[in-house]
């Protein structure tokens, strides 16, 4: 496809009316039948924009792409022979995946004269990348740094939120997103149990242990009432100093302060909330949990995702073997 605009504006101002009408159209879909969230409903329409703009530059209607023409597509997109940004593999593939969703929607709706053209093209392959988990001595190294009390007058109170926030980041392996968005009758301490909202607001339940509800019990009863008198009131569990819900940002935080204290500095990369929930799967497959459950567990929509720990845990034993066996070396 040959070069033109790169600008989002610029690209959206060369589609066609019937292209403009179907981006909308798909867009809504995504938004009604999938539950996106705001975020990745923009970046679908940054990368549809820039596909369907290149169509239009060429005059191919998007009901009539072959799969040559999408070929040539992807490999304008990581040169940007297009005329817009280069893109990596994985920003390709990103692409590609929002392209395919939009070619499987013309499919189904029959108003496609090729089929879904991108089941002949091969996403681009992307370099491995295995997380970083921490080990079980740095993770209580990290929970018992975040529970010292710091300076101020609600110190021991943001001590006991910090350590029931990381206990269930760990605990229950959720994305900070859920632990923030959690309300207090999320969780059910008879059960031992919680409920999370995850990606596209689907829910889950997921089993809760005894640590995480000391922690969360100690801080309930204890911290989150002190925290709470400072707002006009919120369901939420977590709170920040001016007893509204706790931000994201803020948790983050509470993170790197955490491993600040611990000291953990001799890490390949800095820690971070999904740190712990890397190290959350890594741990459940070492003690022998099964990659179905762990899949449940974190909520992945597919099994592939959550396969990317397997490597870790083989990589972990290929290291024991290769220390302990005398024919190994």
């Amino acid at each position: 496809m040959s070069a033109g605009g790169s600008s989002p504006g610029a690209e959206e101002s060369t589609l066609r009316p019937g292209d403009r009408r179907l981006l909308e159209q798909y867009l809504s879909h995504l938004r009604s039948e999938r539950g996106l969230s705001a975020n990745t409903l923009a970046a679908y329409r940054r990368d549809l924009l820039r596909y369907l703009a290149g169509l239009a530059r060429e005059g191919i209607d998007p009901g009539a792409v072959e799969a040559g023409q999408l070929g040539a597509w992807l490999r304008a997109l990581r040169t940007g022979a297009d005329g817009g940004r280069a893109l990596s593999a994985s920003s390709a593939a990103r692409s590609l995946a929002a392209v395919r969703g939009l070619h499987a929607f013309l499919d189904a709706e029959r108003a496609s004269e090729t089929g879904d053209p991108t089941r002949l093209v091969p996403t681009p392959a992307l370099p491995a990348r295995l997380p970083h988990p921490l080990t079980i001595d740095q993770v209580l190294r990290l929970l018992e740094a975040a529970g010292r009390p710091g300076p101020g007058r609600d110190g021991a109170e943001r001590a006991l939120r910090d350590r029931a926030l990381l206990e269930l980041l760990y605990g229950i392996g959720a994305r900070i997103s859920e632990v923030t968005g959690m309300d207090v009758d999320d969780v059910d301490r008879t059960s031992r149990s919680a409920v999370l909202r995850g990606k596209g607001d689907k829910h889950r339940v997921v089993p809760v242990g005894r640590h995480a509800l000391e922690a969360l019990e100690a801080y309930l009863t204890r911290g989150r009432p002190a925290l709470a008198a400072r707002g006009s009131g919120t369901p939420a569990i977590f709170l920040g100093a001016r007893g509204t819900r706790l931000t994201r940002q803020a948790a983050w935080q509470v993170v790197q302060r955490a491993a600040e204290d611990a000291e953990l500095d001799d890490l390949p990369e800095p820690i971070s909330p999904h740190t712990l929930r890397h190290s959350y799967a890594t741990h459940l497959l070492h003690g022998g949990a099964d990659v179905r459950s762990v899949q449940e567990l974190l909520g992945h929509a597919s099994v592939t995702t959550t396969q990317l720990y397997t490597q870790v845990t083989v990589d972990s034993l290929r290291e024991t073997h290769a220390g302990a066996h005398p024919r190994a070396r």
